[in-house]
């Protein structure tokens, strides 16, 4: 059966082509001997100057083991998210601390707009709306002129607007409890109900917090995500509840006469309204749509969707309306393509259901919310690395630009994830530009940080983007870090594993890898089409075609072939 077909539609408007140098030895065949060429310049019109033919190294010798420096561990531990905390719990609670001593009159006369305020703060920085309005307007107007030490400022500032939403969140309940605690010391001045609904939000916020910490989130992601939400929705309408009987009652004559015109005058009011449109807003673009799932193999399931993409962009699926939403990178040829993919690699319930049980529609936001790789367009140029299903996250950002360099590393990449991925990858990336590792064939880990300073300096890179698995991530950033080399990974705040003991050893090892002793050693050669990486010993930057998958009749499914 001949492979999928692919019109001039589904490739998008924008037609990339790699900024290939021409091989004045192209046709002669040479055993390792290949004309070593430049990484084209930055400089318009800049002349390709060929350099003279380097003699292959001696083999990678082993590495020494090397203690981490601690600014290393500290700066990346500490990083822009712990930082926005820090400050926003500090200010807030030295407010809450001239709060109680009495020595601020705002805050014992309106602490409902203190609570709302940080509230509406905190749900404001997780909407996927105006998410994306910040991306768009850092992309527009900062993109590549600014100085670079502001474009990373800015990356890293988006990256890690989580911080702020952490922070905020804590303060509102902190205040709520103020308050509520204020109204229980005054309790002859307020109704009973008010005291009720006081502790009941307060309550649902806490719950709502608990749901939200790392352990939670990350070690019961079902758990975090249904009690977080469901939680979160009935802490507004206790919020809504507890605003209203409070602004309507009146200490004076302890009865509820002030309704109306008087409750929507004031700050809390107002509060509360902006909350819950950042609530509904990113909802309101819900959607069940028609997917195609093609499964190359029992490990991946590539779910192909209507419409093109620009880069960067993350997609939420889930088989219901309100729960259990799972977010994965977007693949897509461009904004105008007629289809865009996402790779789902089985690992949970909700993974292995999508290989299982192949849905023919499945939930999603029509809108999709920005990641880390929406800033690309802020550097002239950078390297994308990532590990397995991580190229979900990285592959539309070298697909649609020809200044980013591909570096992937998996496991029989080829069988692996099929044709659909293989022929994306090849159809828009040269080899100039692409360096895939597979582990299975060369028998082990690359040595990753010494290809990943290879290709920073010859590429000419401005900035590294890491999707990895926790050790990877940390890794790569380490010695990234390390090496004076600017590198925005998968955030990881908190692992419960097993092998935590482990990790914790490799925290004191210098980070960067080590060519495994399964790798098959000989003489390092050149790589084909790949001629400015010469000294590791050869990788693979060609898949072979693989069988095209069957695809089962009237399901839109594809299964692997035999």
């Amino acid at each position: 059966m001949s492979a999928l077909a692919y019109s001039d539609a589904e490739k998008g408007t924008l037609e990339v082509h790699s900024p290939q140098l021409t091989d004045p030895t192209k046709g002669e065949k040479k055993a390792v001997d290949i004309e070593v060429f430049a990484v084209q310049s930055l400089e318009k019109d800049a002349p390709v100057t060929l350099p003279d033919v380097a003699k292959p190294p001696p083999a990678p010798a082993k590495s020494a083991k090397k203690s981490t420096p601690l600014w290393v561990i500290w700066v990346i531990w500490y990083n822009a998210y712990r930082r926005f905390f820090t400050v926003v719990f500090v200010v807030n609670f030295i407010g809450i601390g001239f709060a109680i001593a009495g020595k601020w009159p705002y805050a014992a006369r309106y602490p409902g707009a203190l609570v709302l305020g940080n509230l509406n703060v905190a749900i404001l920085v997780r909407n996927e709306i105006f998410g994306r309005c910040l991306y768009l307007f850092v992309n527009t107007f900062f993109a590549k002129w600014t100085p670079l030490w502001f474009r990373l400022a800015c990356t890293s500032t988006l990256q890690h607007l989580g911080g702020i939403h952490s922070g905020c969140a804590i303060s509102g309940v902190a205040w709520i409890v103020l308050m509520v605690v204020h109204q229980f010391k005054t309790k002859y001045m307020f109704n009973d109900s008010i005291l009720a609904f006081g502790v009941i939000t307060s309550v649902m916020l806490f719950v709502t917090l608990c749901a939200g910490l790392p352990w939670v989130r990350n070690t019961h992601h079902n758990v975090f995500e249904l009690n977080h939400r469901f939680f979160g929705w009935t802490s507004l309408c206790m919020t809504w509840v507890y605003t209203i009987v409070t602004n309507a009652y009146d200490t004076a004559d302890g009865k509820f006469d002030h309704v109306g015109r008087y409750v929507v005058q004031q700050q809390a009011f107002w509060y509360t309204v902006g909350m819950s449109i950042f609530i509904v807003l990113p909802w309101i673009c819900t959607r069940h749509v028609d997917v195609d799932v093609e499964l190359p193999s029992p490990k991946v399931a590539v779910l192909r969707f209507e419409r093109g993409m620009q880069q960067g962009l993350l997609a939420r699926i889930s088989r219901s309306a309100v729960k259990e939403y799972h977010a994965f990178g977007i693949i897509s040829e461009g904004t105008h393509a007629k289809h865009h993919y996402l790779i789902c690699g089985v690992q949970g319930d909700f993974t292995k259901g999508l290989v299982n049980d192949p849905p023919r529609k499945i939930w999603t936001r029509e809108l999709k919310f920005a990641g880390v790789s929406n800033t690309s367009t802020l550097y002239k140029r950078g390297i994308r690395i990532c590990t397995g299903t991580g190229l979900g996250a990285a592959l539309s950002t070298c697909i649609q630009s020809p200044y980013w360099y591909l570096i992937w590393i998996g496991s029989d990449q080829e069988k692996t994830f099929g044709p659909t991925i293989s022929g994306l990858i090849h159809r828009h990336i040269g080899p100039e530009r692409l360096l895939l590792w597979d582990s299975k064939v060369r028998g082990g880990r690359p040595p990753t940080m010494k290809i990943l300073k290879e290709v920073y300096d010859q590429w000419q890179a401005e900035v590294v983007f890491i999707t990895s698995n926790y050790v990877g991530n940390f890794e790569i950033q380490h010695g990234c870090k390390e090496a004076g080399i600017p590198a925005f990974g998968t955030l990881w705040d908190f692992v419960s594993d097993p092998r935590l003991l482990l990790l914790m050893e490799l925290r004191r090892m210098r980070f960067f890898s080590k060519v495994s002793s399964r790798i098959r050693r000989g003489t390092p050669c050149r790589m084909p089409d790949h001629p400015h990486l010469v000294s590791h010993p050869c990788v693979f930057n060609t898949m072979p075609k693989v069988p095209v998958p069957e695809r089962l009749e009237g399901t839109g499914t594809t299964r692997p072939a035999e």
